[in-house]
């Protein structure tokens, strides 16, 4: 995954991934005309068009790691980031079900590994 700019990655042709500062997680989106999204091009202040719309489960913590290796059940917990990048800004809408639902924060820069 090579770095373009300050906050954003190469995850392939044609794919771009951003750091959420709400999931705490990478978000990819497909720029390459396949699937809809445009792309302004620019690295380091990018804006997506339309909305993007993650849908999956919370990641499991350590402790929650443990029990399960210790043989309890655990119920995953669903996750929801419904946000519009703009200009280097990323607004979540209001059906986010992490704790930056309705604000609005800068993109963070991706660490190099």
């Amino acid at each position: 995954m090579a770095r373009l700019g300050k906050r954003l990655r190469s995850m392939g042709p044609g794919v771009v991934g951003f750091m959420c500062p709400g999931c705490d997680m990478i978000h990819h989106v497909t720029v390459d005309g396949s699937r809809g999204w445009s792309w302004n091009g620019n690295p380091d202040t990018p804006t997506f068009s339309p909305s993007i719309l993650v849908k999956g489960t919370r990641r499991i913590t350590d402790d929650e790691h443990a029990r399960i290796m210790a043989g309890e059940k655990v119920e995953p917990e669903p996750l929801q980031c419904h946000s519009f990048v703009e200009n280097g800004r990323v607004r979540f809408l209001n059906d986010c079900t992490h704790g930056l639902v309705g604000k609005t924060v800068d993109l963070p820069e991706i660490e190099t590994p």
